[in-house]
């Protein structure tokens, strides 16, 4: 019989799988619980609800990335001067390290974040912006130093987009491994990916800031 520590992590690596591969609000309890060989009662035990279940299976991630992805801005941010590039640099380091975590640990992690917005779970973007405060504004302030012109509405499409092609590159690193073997005869790793994503990525934040056409067009003050 499996002791409660045993069936609470099944039931956290069952969830894990699940939500990164279906989303958030596709996967229910009893599919679940079904996978993880435990009975409703044994999650409602451990966990309570969904939300707490989906928070739990993203904070194993967190509890490992967030504090190592702090230290490594704290030690940008002693430094005079550096450049976008510098500052994900400080998040390459700490995201591959979730592949010692968790076999293919950073692929998830990323699906999962991305499965936050895409399903939209206000709950859990709360979750990350109140828990990890700290951090996210020690991330801020490092985007900010190394693109001072920025305005926070820029500031904050680039970040989105910044997100959106990273979870599309993690959440598909299987598919760009084979297609990067079979059209170019190139093996490549996790870490090869996120080597090539970062310059991108960093150029694209501090690309310069230019006014969308829709805003640059006169509109129509009236009829002639």
């Amino acid at each position: 019989m499996a002791g409660k520590g045993e069936t609470k992590a099944r039931i956290l690596d069952a969830a894990e799988l699940l939500f990164a591969e279906h989303g958030f609000k596709d996967t229910s309890l009893r599919t679940i619980t079904s996978k993880a060989g435990v009975n409703l009662a044994s999650v409602n035990y451990h966990y309570g609800d969904k939300k707490t279940l989906v928070r739990a299976v993203l904070s194993r991630y967190l509890e490992a990335f967030m504090p190592a992805l702090q230290a490594e801005l704290e030690v940008l941010l002693t430094r005079d001067d550096f450049s976008m590039f510098d500052v994900f640099c400080c998040v390459k380091s700490p995201l591959l390290s979730l592949n010692d975590f968790r076999i293919n640990g950073a692929t998830i992690f990323m699906s999962l974040l991305g499965r936050g917005y895409t399903d939209v779970q206000g709950h859990l973007r709360w979750f990350i912006v109140t828990r990890y405060d700290k951090v996210l504004k020690l991330f801020t302030t490092a985007v900010c130093r190394a693109n001072p012109s920025l305005d926070p509405e820029t500031l904050f499409w680039r970040l989105h987009f910044t997100l959106g092609a990273t979870v599309f590159t993690m959440a598909s690193s299987t598919a760009l491994c084979e297609i990067a073997e079979n059209d170019f005869s190139r093996q490549i790793s996790t870490q090869d990916l996120v080597e090539r994503l970062v310059p991108y990525l960093a150029a694209g934040v501090a690309a310069p800031i230019e006014q969308p056409l829709s805003l640059l067009r006169e509109e129509p003050t009236g009829t002639q």
